[in-house]
């Protein structure tokens, strides 16, 4: 007993001097560190990571509404698009021959000053109707603070349109018409619904390629056009002094007319002609503003052809 006593002792007596020289002498090296003001060495730290939330300042990225240009003021006597052609200066359609859909249009809820660029110079009125008929004109571009559409009585020109006056409206149709194999196909919503034989433009008279579009409807102005209404197009023939003297200042039509016989030739003075069924079942369906590409041959014949 006295033995195990004295022998733990002497082996806890062992193990504090073990243990305390090296304790005294760390409190011993801490203690002159702090005195002669040199600081501990301290814990590594984590790597950090930058913040990327934080926003960037303003010169280094500048708002959208610091890069919008603006719109000079639009002189009172500027003249209104009607349905006569367009003034000129207006700039050509970069996309003309672009077959892909466009899916909103612009409806004018007052006149529009429109302009020849973002920033530019105004140079018409877009009123919301032209000879009574509501006016869509679909859009083709958008850059901040100005959109760009298709001008009505004119071929390949556009459009730029300050914010303001008008509002948008869906477009889900379209209309291609190829010159080569005489074919109007209607998609909608991208795919393609049906396909129709037509006449088109005869040598000299030839339908207008690139991008137009429904202007409006009106009704047959005689019993050639086999009793259907007819859409009147936003574009008009290319050369207006080569159709015959009554159909000068009229637009390029899409219409049927009172025998199929013609169907798959050029021989009108630039309209598109299709059957009066076809005829009646785009009134039907197809509302005004919507796009019509007139194109040599599509690459890929449509599914419905």
């Amino acid at each position: 007993m006295l033995f195990d006593r004295l022998t733990s002792r002497w082996a806890l007596g062992w193990l504090l001097a073990v243990l305390g020289v090296p304790l005294l002498l760390v409190a011993a090296l801490l203690v002159g560190r702090a005195m002669t003001g040199t600081p501990a060495p301290a814990p590594a730290a984590a790597a950090t990571v930058p913040d990327l939330t934080v926003p960037a300042s303003p010169s280094a990225s500048p708002s959208p509404q610091q890069s919008v240009p603006a719109a000079a003021p639009a002189p009172d006597d500027l003249p209104v698009v009607t349905y006569d052609p367009a003034p000129r200066g207006f700039p050509a359609d970069p996309g003309t021959g672009d077959t892909r859909p466009l899916t909103e249009g612009v409806t004018p809820t007052r006149d529009v000053a429109a302009y020849d660029a973002p920033g530019g110079r105004p140079l018409a009125f877009l009123a919301p109707t032209i000879s009574g008929v509501k006016v869509t004109m679909p859009i083709v571009e958008r850059r901040v603070g100005w959109t760009a559409v298709l001008l009505p009585s004119a071929n390949r020109r556009i459009a730029w349109l300050p914010a303001g006056g008008w509002r948008t409206v869906a477009l889900r149709d379209q209309i291609l018409v190829e010159r080569k194999p005489h074919r109007l196909t209607w998609y909608r919503d991208g795919r393609a619904v049906q396909s129709w034989k037509v006449s088109l433009g005869m040598p000299g008279q030839s339908t207008p390629l690139g991008r137009t579009f429904i202007l409006g409807r009106t009704p047959p102005p005689q019993s050639v056009y086999g009793g259907v209404d007819i859409f009147a197009l936003g574009s008009v023939p290319d050369d207006p002094d080569a159709v015959p003297t009554g159909l000068r200042g009229a637009h390029i039509g899409l219409h049927s007319w009172y025998t199929d016989a013609p169907l798959g030739k050029d021989v009108t003075n630039g309209c598109i002609r299709l059957t009066r069924s076809g005829q009646r079942k785009l009134l039907a369906e197809v509302p005004p503003g919507t796009s019509v590409v007139v194109v040599d041959r599509l690459p890929t014949p449509p599914a419905t052809a």
